[in-house]
């Protein structure tokens, strides 16, 4: 997948999350996963958007290791949803299902980018 639709679909994603978070109950448990789920689903998009600016390759792995935290922690906040049958469940189904595949790909991209580095300096 290319940059750009990478970043169109982490925008979506985050969108979707705050779409969400909408619905959740006013409640004690409801304002803690809304706060929880909004920082760190927006915040896919925006380290997403800071990886691809990186100024070397060391900082784009370092960069795209904090999407694969904030990916995994929006997983979670969506499992706890699930679990606790808050929301409107197609949604948090199809953000778990966003959130994996996204996590997937950001975890093969670290894959491939620590792999070309440590091929890079064996080459030297």
């Amino acid at each position: 997948m290319n940059p750009e639709e990478m970043k169109k679909r982490t925008k979506a994603f985050a969108l979707t999350g705050l779409k969400l978070i909408q619905e959740l109950p006013d409640s004690p448990v409801g304002r803690i996963i809304q706060w929880q789920l909004g920082k760190c689903s927006t915040s896919v998009g925006a380290n997403y958007r800071a990886a691809c600016r990186a100024k070397s390759r060391a900082d784009f792995i370092a960069k795209l290791g904090i999407v694969e935290e904030e990916t995994d922690e929006s997983v979670f906040w969506l499992e706890i949803l699930k679990d606790l049958k808050l929301g409107p469940q197609s949604l948090v189904d199809e953000l778990l299902v966003e959130g994996n595949e996204i996590l997937a790909i950001i975890v093969s991209s670290i894959i491939t980018a620590r792999s070309n580095e440590a091929i890079r300096r064996n080459q030297k």
